[in-house]
């Protein structure tokens, strides 16, 4: 693939990481003896060709195990954040940056987070989502324009904030 370097780690919080740990415990313990119920049912009811409940358990089971896949490949190639290494004068995944809406002069509280841990409902914006592009490595005071879908928006750096580990 060229010259570009691929990343082999998945940075991502503490709470990112234990989030992620226990979903793949939940779906390991609880979803696959669950499918397995469901397949066993299915099979009660008689020509698994025709058979709907059948086919829709294997589905469920597919996608399942797909995503039992995916939780452990991110495990498997995490890097955590200690926020003992975060430098708290740079924006960076784990901390929290306000932001100054310079268009309409209201503030904005993220916190930078790795791209499986994304929830904007709850504040929680991925490093790599436009915004969190923009900001990666700037410093307070610092003003910057990012590209949104509703247009282009000017933001100020006002604080920087690093998390204590819970």
């Amino acid at each position: 693939m060229g010259d570009i370097p691929i990343s082999d780690e998945i940075v991502m919080t503490r709470e990112g990481y234990e989030k992620i740990k226990a979903e793949l415990i939940l779906h390991r313990s609880e979803g696959r003896p669950e499918i397995a119920r469901m397949l066993e049912e299915a099979r009660g009811f008689g020509d698994l060709s025709e058979n709907a409940e059948y086919h829709s358990a294997k589905e469920a089971q597919g996608k399942l195990e797909t995503r039992i896949q995916w939780l452990e490949y991110q495990l498997s190639k995490a890097k955590v954040v200690n926020p003992g290494d975060i430098d708290p004068t740079r924006v960076g995944l784990g901390t929290t940056v306000t932001l100054l809406d310079l268009d309409g002069n209201n503030q904005l509280s993220y916190t930078i987070v790795g791209s499986e841990e994304s929830d904007p409902a709850a504040n929680k914006i991925s490093s790599s989502s436009p915004v969190g592009q923009a900001i990666i490595g700037k410093g307070i005071g610092e003003e910057l324009a990012v590209r949104v879908p509703k247009g282009t928006r000017k933001f100020r750096i006002k604080d920087i904030s690093v998390l204590p580990p819970r």
